[in-house]
């Protein structure tokens, strides 16, 4: 069963797109007016990559949900208008990804996502 936080926001609906994944579902989970801000080995935290608004965010996820790999939600903890999410997954090949996300929501919507990850090498 998943948890609402104090906005309304259900963490079961997330770990289902997350690991769905569920492109649709992903998308509707964010404000119009949300950023998404993400720092790896490629962009950095003094120059982070960031995505403005549904058409941003949602074409990182098409693209994002066309890969070939497994997504698994390992720990979530929502408390009031902040979630916080691990998220570890694996290609094909055997490549990981680790992903740490930090949530903050507007009635009931994503407004802020910084994610920052780690990819073997």
């Amino acid at each position: 069963m998943g948890t609402a936080t104090g906005s309304g926001f259900d963490t079961e609906t997330l770990r289902q797109a997350v690991e769905g994944p569920r492109e649709e579902t992903l998308v509707s989970l964010y404000a119009d007016d949300a950023e998404i801000r993400i720092v790896d080995r490629n962009t950095q935290p003094s120059h982070p990559m960031v995505l403005h608004g549904h058409d941003e965010i949602a074409a990182m996820y098409h693209e994002l949900c066309s890969r070939e790999m497994t997504h698994k939600m390992e720990q979530i903890v929502a408390q009031g208008d902040r979630v916080a999410f691990s998220e570890s997954c694996v290609y094909p090949d055997g490549v990981h990804v680790l992903a740490e996300s930090m949530l903050s929501l507007r009635d009931g919507k994503i407004v802020e996502h910084t994610m920052v990850q780690a990819w073997d090498e």
